[in-house]
C-alpha cells in the first residue's frame, strides 16, 4: 500500500498549487500517472471554511497500481487535516484505509522545493523523501518494518516464494526516470525473517543479516546484486538443509533475467571461514529448474559441514550423524539438471558414524566423475570398521566416462585376518528421476570368524569365513546379492543365499536371507553357546529371515540331527533341561522318574526342532512335525537306549519375546538343572 505514496504526493502537490478560498472544493481525475504508480477513479474533496487556518482534505482512489513494483489496491481512502507550513508548503496527518487491510497513518508535507512523507502502523515506519531539484530520485527509510509488506515486490522476481514473518530496516533510493529501468539500491538489515514456497520445496525461518541491494527492471529484463552477510537462521531447499552459523556468513549474488526466460546468476560467493568458501555460477530455466551449473567449493576445517550443510542430503543415505574431519577441494558441474563433472581431492578426510556403523580412516587422493570425456582418479584410505569389523588399508582406482564411475581393477581390503575384494564395479550417480545405482561383486577369504564373533559380541564361535558372490546391486537404499556365502564353522558348512539388504546405514536396516546348515558338530556348538553337552552332527535351514534393524521379524527355521559312522549321540542332564525350559516341553522315562537324577547323559536317537516365526509368535514343531499327536505335543528328543528319555513340547505357539528371554538366561546359565 506504501508504494502510492508518490502518486498521492504528486496529486497533493497539483492541488496545493491552486488557491485555496472556497469553502468547499472537490475535483473528480480520471487517471493520474506518474513514473512509479498510476491512480485512477480518484476524487479529491477539500473542505475549508472561510477565514480558517486548517481545512479538511479527503482523497479516494477506485485502484492503485505500481506495475514495476507488483502492488495493487481498491478502494483507497485517506483522511487528514491539511494546513500551512512555512517556504508556502502544506502537511496533512490523517488514516489511510485500503478496503478491509488494517488502516495504516500517512503524514505528507511538502513545499515547492521538497516532499516528505511517512507511514506507519505501530511500531513500523516508512519515510519517504523528494526533491523538486531531482523529481526522479526519491528516499525511503525503513524502520522495523514487517518484511510481508515487500511481498508483491518479492513476486515479482518469485512469484512462488512468499514471506511469512520478520522485519526489515532499509534504506533505500528509488530512481524512477522516464526513460530509463527504474531501480531500487541501498543497504538492508533482515531480522527474523520467515518465507516458504508454494509447493514448500525452499522454506527459510529466523533468517537475519545486513545486505546491500542494488535492482533495476523493465519489461525486458531485471538485474540484481546483492551482497552482504547472513547471521543466523536455516533454510530448506529440496533436500539442501542449512543452519547458518551466528558467526557471518559473506554472501555475494549477481543475478539478471530476461522477460520469459529464467534467472542467470554469474557470480555466486559464499564464505564460511575455515568451513565452506564456494564461488561459482548458475542459470535457471523458466520454470525454475537448474539449467547449468558450475561451482568451486573448498572446506579446511570439514567438522561443521555436515550440520550446517549436509545434514539433508546425507539423511536421505542414512548417515544424518556421521561426523567430518579433514580438508577437500570440490569443483561440480552440472548441464541439464544431471551431473557432468565432479572433481574432488581429500586432504586426511575421517568419516565417523557415532553409531559405529562405519569409520574410514585417512581418506586421501582425488575423485572424478565425467558425464563425457574419460578422467582417471584414485582414492586412499589407512584403514576403518564396518559395523565393526576392522578392515585395513587400501587404494582405490578409478576411471570414469560417459556419466559412469568404475574401478579400473580389483579392489583388496584386509579383512579381519582374511581379505575382501571388490569386483567389476560401477557407479552411476543420480540423474533424472533415478537415483544413485552401484553394481559390484564381492569375495570373502579365509575370514576369521571367531575375531567376527568378538567384534560383534557375539559367542565364541570359530572358523573360516569365505565365499563369492559374483553380482550385487545397490539401488533405491537396497543391496540385492546374486550367488551366496559360505563358512566353515564347527567342522560343518553353513551357506547364505537370497541375500538382501535395504538401508544398510539407514533407520531400521533390513536383512533378508535364506540359511542352510550342514554337519555341525553339536559338541562344540553347545560348548560355545553354554547350553549343555550334546554330542553329534545337526543340519538345518532357516527359510525367509527377515531382520529389521538386525532384530528377527519372520523366518521358517527347521534343525534335525544327522547320524555319522562312528560319531556318538549323547545329551546330558543340563541340555535335557535347557531344551524343557526353552521349548516349554517335559521329559519322559522308561525308568522311574526318581532314578534320573543319577545319569549324567543320555543316548539319543534324533533331535528335532523348529520354529516358524510371525507377528511375534513362534509356531514350535519337532521330529514328528508332519505326523498328528495329542492335542499340541511334538517330540523334540527321541531316545535311546537305557534309561530311555524322550523330551516333548506341549505348546507349540510360543511368544517370541519370552523364547528370547529363555534363550538369553540359558546363555547366562540362569536354568537350574532340576530333574522332575
Amino acid at each position: 500500500m506504501w508504494r502510492s505514496i508518490l502518486a498521492t504526493c504528486s496529486l497533493l502537490a497539483m492541488l496545493a498549487a491552486a488557491p485555496v478560498h472556497a469553502r468547499s472544493a472537490q475535483v473528480r481525475i480520471a487517471k493520474i500517472g506518474t513514473a512509479v504508480a498510476t491512480l485512477e477513479q480518484v476524487r479529491v474533496r477539500l473542505d475549508w471554511p472561510e477565514g480558517a487556518t486548517t481545512g479538511e482534505l479527503q482523497l479516494w482512489a477506485g485502484t492503485v497500481e505500481a506495475a514495476d513494483l507488483g502492488y495493487r489496491y481498491r478502494n483507497l481512502h485517506w483522511r487528514c487535516p491539511l494546513q500551512r507550513v512555512a517556504n508556502d508548503g502544506w502537511q496533512c496527518d490523517g488514516v489511510l484505509r485500503s478496503g478491509n487491510a488494517a488502516p495504516l497513518r500517512l503524514a505528507v508535507q511538502f513545499d515547492a522545493a521538497t516532499t516528505q512523507a511517512s507511514l506507519t502502523q505501530g511500531g513500523a515506519r516508512f519515510a519517504l523523501d523528494r526533491n523538486a531539484a531531482t523529481p526522479d530520485l526519491t528516499s525511503l527509510d525503513l524502520t522495523r518494518v514487517p518484511i510481508t509488506w515487500a511481498q508483491a515486490l518479492l513476486a515479482q522476481a518469485w512469484p512462488e516464494a512468499r514471506l511469512k514473518s520478520g522485519l526489515l530496516d532499509a534504506s533505500l533510493v528509488i530512481e524512477a526516470p522516464a526513460n530509463r529501468p527504474l531501480r531500487i539500491s541501498g543497504p538492508l538489515r533482515l531480522r527474523g525473517i520467515g518465507l516458504e514456497t508454494a509447493d514448500a520445496t525452499i522454506a527459510g525461518e529466523n533468517l537475519g543479516g545486513d545486505l546491500r541491494i542494488d535492482y533495476r527492471t523493465t519489461p525486458a529484463q531485471s538485474l540484481m546484486a546483492l551482497d552482504g552477510e547472513l547471521r543466523g537462521g536455516e533454510f530448506l531447499a529440496g533436500n539442501t538443509y542449512v543452519a547458518l552459523p551466528a558467526t557471518p556468513v559473506g554472501l555475494r549474488i549477481d543475478a539478471s533475467k530476461h522477460a520469459g526466460a529464467g534467472w542467470e546468476l554469474p557470480r555466486v560467493e559464499w564464505r564460511d571461514g575455515d568451513a565452506l568458501q564456494a564461488s561459482g555460477k548458475l542459470a535457471f530455466a523458466a520454470d525454475g529448474a537448474l539449467a547449468s551449473m558450475a561451482v568451486d567449493v573448498g572446506s579446511r576445517d570439514m567438522s561443521p559441514l555436515r550440520p550446517r550443510y549436509l545434514s539433508g542430503w546425507m539423511g536421505l543415505f542414512g548417515l544424518g550423524d556421521v561426523d567430518l574431519l579433514g580438508a577437500m577441494d570440490l569443483h561440480v558441474e552440472a548441464r541439464g539438471g544431471a551431473l557432468s563433472r565432479i572433481d574432488a581431492i581429500l586432504h586426511g578426510v575421517d568419516l565417523r558414524d557415532p553409531a559405529r556403523r562405519f569409520v574410514f580412516d585417512g581418506l586421501d587422493g582425488d575423485l572424478r566423475y565425467s558425464a563425457s570425456t574419460p578422467v582417471r582418479s584414485e582414492l586412499r584410505w589407512q584403514g576403518g570398521q564396518l559395523y565393526g569389523l576392522a578392515f585395513g588399508e587400501a587404494r582405490l582406482p578409478m576411471a570414469s566416462a560417459d556419466g559412469l564411475l568404475r574401478f579400473r581393477e580389483d579392489v583388496r581390503v584386509p579383512l579381519m585376518g582374511g581379505a575382501m575384494t571388490l569386483r567389476e564395479v560401477v557407479i552411476r550417480p543420480p540423474a533424472d528421476a533415478t537415483g544413485m545405482e552401484i553394481r559390484f561383486g564381492l569375495g570373502l577369504d579365509d575370514i576369521d570368524f571367531g575375531k567376527v564373533s568378538q567384534a560383534l559380541g557375539l559367542p565364541a564361535f570359530q572358523g573360516r569365513l569365505s565365499g563369492n558372490i559374483p553380482d550385487a546391486r545397490y539401488a533405491d537404499e537396497r543391496i540385492d546379492f546374486n550367488g551366496g556365502l559360505s563358512m566353515q564353522l564347527f567342522d560343518g558348512r553353513v551357506a547364505f543365499s537370497a541375500l538382501s539388504l535395504e538401508r544398510p546405514f539407514g533407520s531400521a536396516p533390513s536383512l533378508s536371507a535364506n540359511i542352510a546348515f550342514d554337519g555341525l558338530d553339536l559338541l562344540r556348538l553347545t560348548e560355545v553357546l553354554g547350553f549343555g553337552s550334546i554330542t553329534g552332527r545337526i543340519d538345518g535351514r532357516i527359510e525367509g529371515l527377515r531382520l529389521v534393524d538386525w532384530t528377527p521379524v519372520a523366518f521358517d527355521a527347521r534343525f534335525i540331527t544327522d547320524e555319522a559312522p562312528g560319531v556318538k549321540q549323547r545329551i546330558s542332564q543340563r541340555a535335557v533341561q535347557n531344551i524343557s525350559s526353552v521349548g516349554d516341553a517335559s521329559f519322559v522315562t522308561s525308568l522311574q522318574g526318581q532314578l534320573i537324577g543319577l545319569f549324567d547323559d543320555f543316548g539319543y536317537r534324533r533331535i528335532g526342532i523348529g520354529c516358524r516365526l510371525a507377528n511375534e509368535i513362534c509356531a514350535m514343531s519337532g521330529l514328528d512335525s508332519h505326523r498328528s499327536q495329542a492335542g499340541n505335543a511334538f517330540t523334540i528328543v527321541e531316545g535311546a537306549g537305557l534309561p530311555r528319555l524322550d523330551v516333548v513340547g506341549f505348546n507349540r505357539n510360543v511368544d517370541w519375546p519370552t523364547l528370547v528371554e529363555r534363550l538369553v538366561a540359558v546363555g547366562k546359565g540362569e536354568v537350574a538343572p532340576v530333574v522332575e
